[in-house]
Formats: structure tokens, sequence, C-alpha cells
């Protein structure tokens, strides 16, 4: 029998008990999968804008992150997505690149420095109002890579504009994008999401 195991990187302050990682957690608790959190701790302060600390704040959770997945077996696995958001979308990515991971990757709100690692098998969700990365950088990097990008016009870095609505709509639409790649249905094309149009 196949088994499959996803392991969730938290960012600063968005931790896996937040909408996308935690609903991201159920649907695949739903669909048989192992999860994995990877609760690490410990940031800097003035993250933000400060690549110093930002390199700084990877390298910290990396190290936390090789020492919580220390006995996982990963070849006893047929099925290997890593999901990230912000700073854990860089942890996921160089985690996967140091051991040579065959593994899908879902990347949430990723930061520039995210695509350094970034292998080509991954998603990403992007919010246009985000401060913390710029929508061009991020659309460049994904179309360089061909990684299908999906944006949300006006969301922040959580993927969220204000209005409650609205940021249900997107979560949900989210998820279903999700489900589909983890089932290997998910479209290849960049796509923007909300927008209202159901």
């Amino acid at each position: 029998m196949s088994k499959a195991i996803a392991c969730l990187f938290p960012g600063i302050g968005y931790t896996c008990d937040k909408p996308l990682m935690y609903y991201s957690w159920k649907l695949l608790k739903g669909l048989g999968w192992e999860v994995v959190p990877v609760p690490y701790t410990g940031f800097p302060s003035g993250v933000k804008g400060n690549a110093e600390k930002m390199q700084q704040a990877a390298h910290m959770a990396l190290e936390q992150a090789e020492e919580m997945l220390r006995d996982i077996e990963w070849s006893d696995y047929s099925d290997i997505l890593l999901i990230g958001k912000s700073v854990g979308t860089v942890v996921c990515a160089a985690y996967a690149r140091h051991h040579r991971l065959q593994c899908r990757q879902i990347l949430f709100t990723p930061v520039e420095a995210t695509f350094q690692f970034a292998g080509r098998q991954s998603i990403v969700f992007h919010g246009t109002a985000d401060p913390w990365a710029d929508t061009k950088a991020i659309e460049e990097c994904c179309y360089r890579m061909g990684i299908p990008l999906y944006e949300t016009e006006n969301a922040n870095h959580s993927l969220e504009t204000g209005d409650v609505d609205f940021d249900i709509k997107t979560m949900r639409k989210t998820m279903k994008t999700v489900r589909a790649y983890v089932l290997g249905e998910e479209n290849k094309e960049k796509t923007v999401t909300g927008g209202g149009n159901d």
C-alpha cells in the first residue's frame, strides 16, 4: 500500500493553526495522508524588509526542521508534499533540495528568496497587496520556472483583504486548488483567484 506524507512549515507568526495551514492539514488528513507539523520558533524581530534577518530566520528554522524531521524515513513514502507559508516556503524548499527529496511543494505567500530553492513541481499562492513580496518579482520567478501561480487581487500576506465574506470565498477556492493539486488534477496555467466569479 502506498504511503503519503505532508509536512507543514509555518511562517513567522503564521502558525499551523491559522487558516491556510489548518485547512490544508484537515484536507490532507481527510484524504488519508500522514501530516507532520514543523513548529519551529525563536525568530528575530524586524524580519520584514530586512534580507539579512530573513536569511537568519530561515537558517534558524531550517536547523530546527532538520532536528524535528530527522527520524522520518523518506524512502518509505511514495508521495511527499511540503507545504510552506512565508519564510516557511524558503525552509521547505531548502530542506527538499538539501535532502534531494522527490516531492511536491505548496508555497503559500512565498518571499523572493524561496525561488533560489523551489522545485518545479510546486504551486504558488500570492496576494497582490502582500507587503512581504513584490508581485512583479513573484510573477517573473513563477513564469521563469514554469510554476503555476494563483493570485488573489488586493490580498495581503495572509491572502486576506479585510472583507470577511470575500476572504472566506478565497479560502474555499484556495483549498479547492490545493485538493486538485494533491490529487494531481491541478490546472497548470496561471490563475487569478477571487473576484466573485464562483
